[in-house]
């Protein structure tokens, strides 16, 4: 078995990873049934990937191998409706520095503002049926206010530069009125303070800050298979499968298989 008190052994390769290398990119695969680019109906699936960074690892202490990796979206991104459709996702996640890959078999969860109730209900009902094993299982027991604390904590650790993300125009739509229209954006948000702003500073600030949250999308990976392969190794380069198991009298565990790299 390979799970230890803090967790799983590819856990710990890919964080000995991080820690040498800043690389938190990676690349997010899924399956586009709805439309086609011109955006008429299809029955063919069509792949989509696009690049997303990682913010965290999310775990509970009883349940160290049980563990989540947090992202973040927009609402009104196409991946969304994608996996509301079919929340099953691949995650790649190379490491330069070390020549390490770790490709993550996943189901992906979406927790929206509030305000969106149609996928924010269903986040929480899927969260409450989840299946013994799952990462997202052991936080059935947390409540709204909880998840919802989750999520605006990530939204404030972003840069201000990023967070006026949250407030433009949809990305990936035709830019009206061109390069000049973009730069009357918001180019930084600031938190509403009405200790340190004016009223028309506050009420601006606050009127932006809510439109962003309601669009920032706390966007979860529960990794149900792991591929690792490191070709940093000398002389031969090696690989492994990681599968989660349940051992009797114990919690869940990663069991490890090596494969041919």
């Amino acid at each position: 078995m390979t799970s230890t008190a803090d967790g799983p052994r590819w856990k710990a390769a890919l964080e000995k990873a991080l820690s040498q290398y800043d690389q938190n990119v990676v690349q997010i695969a899924t399956i586009d049934t709805a439309t086609t680019t011109d955006g008429t109906s299809t029955s063919t699936a069509i792949p989509r990937v696009r690049s997303h960074v990682v913010r965290n690892f999310l775990s509970k202490p009883n349940a160290p191998s049980l563990l989540l990796l947090i992202s973040s979206t927009d609402f009104r991104m196409p991946k969304v409706a994608q996996l509301t459709a079919n929340p099953k996702a691949e995650i790649v996640w190379w490491i330069e520095g070390t020549k390490q890959q770790f490709r993550f078999a996943a189901d992906i969860y979406l927790l929206p503002s509030p305000t969106q109730r149609a996928l924010y209900t269903e986040f929480m009902e899927r969260v409450k049926a989840a299946e013994d094993g799952t990462a997202i299982s052991v936080f059935k027991d947390d409540g709204e206010e909880q998840w919802e604390s989750r999520r605006v904590e990530l939204f404030r650790s972003l840069g201000p530069g990023m967070q006026a993300g949250w407030v433009r125009p949809t990305s990936g739509t035709p830019l009206k009125g061109g390069h000049e229209e973009a730069m009357k954006w918001p180019a930084r948000l600031a938190e509403p303070n009405k200790e340190t702003m004016t009223k028309e500073e506050y009420e601006e600030a606050k009127r932006l800050w809510e439109v962003a949250l309601s669009n920032f999308v706390f966007f979860i990976i529960d990794p149900v298979e792991v591929d690792f392969v490191d070709l940093g190794t000398t002389p031969v380069d090696r690989r492994f499968l990681f599968k989660k198991k349940k051992v009797e009298g114990e919690n869940w565990v990663w069991d490890e298989e090596e494969l041919v790299p």
